[in-house]
């Protein structure tokens, strides 16, 4: 700084002496000032490109059925990147799909309905029309998340669901605009056609054991009167046929092996798994990132275009309560913050119930002998050699669609049959040879709700299905067991048929048959519609129709809990094709469409087959 004093002249020493020693105080306060700025500067800098580097355009909470789809659509741009953040575990060990058999091994599915390991494990409250049951509701948290865990039945539900959808404010999600992105994902083995598609990630099989209960089942079907079908997610939902599974060469072919492992070496795709997201981060009512908890640390990180939730129908409007977009006065009641006041998170839980009518068979042909130890052992090796045999099929080969009664427009009562008995969700061991049909009512009336238990994220949320409360759900759950019943005494099961196990043939009357319901009936494992699809002016409504949450910026829902009511089947398909469709919606993309493709309608309705 020298050069600024060469102007200067003194004509006394003290006075140059102070004069020097002024101006050299206020230029070293100068000097820290500007030391003090860049520092200031610096740090703001290094806060930025740390937040950058903890940035990503997308933010998917959940590597589910949808989670795992929007996290391969969305980084098929190189430019466009995406974190995916998963509560449980990797679904495979050490790479090895084998060393994790319980998910991969078909046959093995009952395994992990009862293993906390990958699943939520969730637990209703005591059910007041069900003699106070409360209900098991295994929920995947894992890689693939349900399709790891579910028994692989692909089923679409019936067009006239989807045109409900459209009717009920999802506009833009009737069947001509959803068949298309059922088509984009599947490829099913026996080729590609009007309904079908041939060239997607999720492969689509059939049963290959042609075990002749399944033959028995089918013939017996159309002695009692109903069409066969030869593709219930074509042309003809309705009557019975051979099911679509989600197996490819005797393996599950979820959505984690569909769509997630083939986009995981992609530079533009983080994953993190055992990561459990605790919190949607708003600047006022601007979402900007998440914060999660890995690892015992918690940490944020921010999203710069949207943050996606794919946790499905019990954790998606979880997460939305915790993060204060809820019910204003339920949200108040536990101190959270009320970002928006959104009443319809949580409400609109639906459900589908079934029971298992159960029969002895005569002959030594069911699945009995294969649950004996020394051949479950001779099982699981070959399917660890060869991926075939009886550990290659989840065994739900066959199953059917029809009407409750006359007057019904398209199916309400679904079956899946199974050469087998399971007791108490496969967790206590089959005791005789026997078969039996998983039946109920596709679309009740019974609607429940889920709310907060506490604001710590690790509580699971109170789980009110409300099942049987209605009149005409008890009434459809009769007609269930009863037209069960008229099909297994057909003519084909003659050679086969022993005693009734359940419900017994002591249970007859309509109150009996009602008692034995609300004592056996159990989930199907399809909850949804919690964070339901519609309009903005519909207040029970929680994301319009380009799945974005109604009221606040750069927040969707893309799963099962943004249906507006359940469809009439299982629901993986569906959900897999909600995320397909959204991932078009979120790029901004044209909606696939086809129109005027044919369905199947009654000759009459006078009558119920």
């Amino acid at each position: 700084m020298s050069y600024l004093m060469k102007g200067v002249k003194c004509h006394s020493p003290v006075m140059c002496k102070v004069a020097g020693s002024l101006f050299k105080t206020h230029t070293l306060k100068n000097i820290l000032r500007i030391n003090e700025q860049q520092l200031k500067i610096s740090r703001a800098s290094s806060q930025l490109s740390s937040e950058k580097a903890n940035s990503y355009n997308y933010i998917i909470v959940g590597a589910g059925s949808a989670g795992c789809v929007l996290a391969n659509r969305l980084t098929e741009d190189p430019l466009s990147t995406a974190l995916l953040l998963e509560a449980g575990p990797k679904d495979t060990v050490l790479g090895s799909k084998r060393l994790m058999w319980k998910i991969h091994m078909p046959a093995a599915l009952t395994y992990n309905l009862c293993d906390e390991k990958y699943n939520w494990y969730y637990h209703t409250t005591a059910q007041r029309h069900m003699d106070s049951r409360v209900m098991y509701w295994p929920r995947g948290r894992v890689w693939g998340g349900s399709s790891s865990l579910n028994a692989m039945v692909y089923i679409r539900g019936h067009a006239e669901d989807y045109n409900r959808w459209s009717r009920e404010g999802a506009l833009g999600w009737d069947y001509e605009h959803c068949l298309p992105y059922f088509k984009k994902a599947q490829t099913h083995e026996l080729g590609p056609d009007q309904y079908r598609g041939g060239n997607g990630p999720l492969h689509v099989s059939r049963g290959k054991t042609n075990h002749p209960l399944h033959q028995a089942f089918l013939e017996a079907a159309q002695q009692a009167g109903y069409p066969f079908t030869d593709d219930m997610n074509g042309y003809q939902q309705e009557g019975f046929g051979w099911m679509d599974m989600t197996i490819h060469r005797g393996q599950r072919w979820s959505t984690a092996s569909a769509y997630l492992r083939p986009a995981i070496s992609r530079p533009n795709l983080s994953v993190a798994e055992k990561t459990l997201v605790t919190k949607i981060l708003f600047q006022g009512t601007k979402c900007i990132g998440v914060e999660y908890v890995k690892n015992g640390q918690r940490k944020k990180v921010f999203a710069n275009k949207e943050v996606i939730l794919s946790g499905g129908a019990i954790n998606s409007p979880q997460l939305l309560m915790l993060s204060g977009i809820g019910n204003a006065d339920d949200l108040k009641k536990l101190g959270i913050p009320v970002v928006c006041h959104l009443p319809g998170v949580g409400q609109n839980l639906q459900d589908h119930l079934e029971v298992y009518v159960q029969q002895k068979c005569t002959k030594p042909i069911t699945l009995y002998s294969a649950q004996k130890p020394f051949n479950m052992v001779r099982i699981g090796l070959e399917w660890l050699w060869k991926f075939t045999g009886d550990g290659a099929t989840a065994h739900l080969e066959s199953g059917g669609f029809i009407r409750s009664e006359p007057g019904v427009p398209h199916p309400d009562i679904q079956f899946h049959f199974l050469p087998s008995q399971v007791i108490d969700h496969g967790r206590v061991a089959s005791a005789m040879e026997a078969y039996q049909v998983h039946v109920g009512p596709m679309r009740s009336t019974s609607v429940g709700w889920v709310k907060l238990k506490s604001t710590d994220p690790n509580d699971h949320p109170i789980i009110e299905p409300n099942y049987l409360s209605t009149e005409r759900d008890i009434w459809e759950f009769r007609q269930c067991v009863k037209l069960t019943r008229e099909i297994f005494a057909q003519k084909a099961f003659e050679k086969f048929r022993g005693p009734e196990i359940q419900p017994g043939n002591h249970v007859q009357s309509d109150k009996e048959i009602d008692a034995f319901i609300r004592q056996k009936a159990d989930s199907a494992y399809h909850p949804s519609c919690t964070c339901k699809m519609g309009q903005p002016s519909d207040s029970t409504a929680v994301v319009d129709p380009q799945t974005k949450v109604i009221g606040v910026e750069n927040l969707r829902v893309v799963d099962a809990s943004i249906m507006p009511s359940v469809v009439t089947g299982n629901l993986n398909a569906p959900t897999i094709m909600i995320a397909e469709k959204a991932a078009d919606i979120i790029k901004g993309l044209p909606s696939l469409r086809e129109k005027n493709v044919p369905v199947y309608k009654p000759k009459t309705l006078e009558t119920q087959r």
